[in-house]
């Protein structure tokens, strides 16, 4: 398992957010939320929130990140809870997805690669959805200027338009830009869309 800055940082985040025990979804899950549906793939799942909504809701769900903390945790609820839910640690760059989904996810992660691997697997992800089901991708943008959780210069922020782009010819759900602060007087900003694949 290769490890980085990255991986780190989310990695005691994690950590803090278990023993806090701080599980609510953040904004960019709850608008997920309602599209996931049927066979589900969350990839850079993090702490496995919006995984283990989706599966206590009926859904079944591959869940994918590089955090052992956040896998551990994932693992063990699915247990206890009896979920149909598989987490997998994994480094996400190159990763081969196993079969199609009615629903793919990519909250946050792909920024925390370099571009031509970001873009590489923003493809697999858009491959990974069934004709009809959906793909939910979020990342941030440029202007964006909190970079504390990168890995140097292993990172690509996207254009505010790059997603709707990539996603043309699918019908868009949703497309949505947020801003948020962050420490020291930073912003984080966010691009998010919702879109349904149409070709068969």
């Amino acid at each position: 398992m290769t490890t980085n800055r990255s991986v780190d940082f989310f990695d005691s985040q994690f950590r803090r957010q278990l023993e806090a025990r701080e599980f609510a979804l953040n904004p960019f899950e709850q608008a997920a939320l309602p599209y996931l549906a049927g066979r589900v793939l969350d990839l850079g799942c993090g702490l496995g929130n919006l995984s283990l909504a989706a599966a206590r809701r009926g859904c079944e769900v591959l869940a994918v990140d590089a955090s052992p903390t956040a896998i551990a945790h994932l693992t063990r609820t699915a247990t206890e809870e009896g979920l149909r839910l598989t987490a997998v640690e994994a480094d996400l760059p190159g990763f081969q997805v196993p079969g199609s989904f009615d629903t793919a996810v990519a909250i946050g992660l792909l920024m925390f690669m370099p571009c031509p691997d970001a873009l590489a697997l923003l493809e697999t992800v858009k491959r990974a959805v069934r004709p009809g089901g959906c793909a939910v991708v979020n990342v941030l943008v440029q202007g964006t200027t909190y970079l504390d959780m990168f890995d140097g210069d292993r990172h690509c922020l996207f254009a505010p338009d790059d997603l709707e782009r990539a996603f043309g010819g699918w019908t868009a759900l949703l497309s949505r830009a947020d801003e948020f602060p962050a420490p020291g007087g930073a912003l984080k900003r966010f691009s998010t869309v919702v879109a349904r694949r149409v070709d068969g």
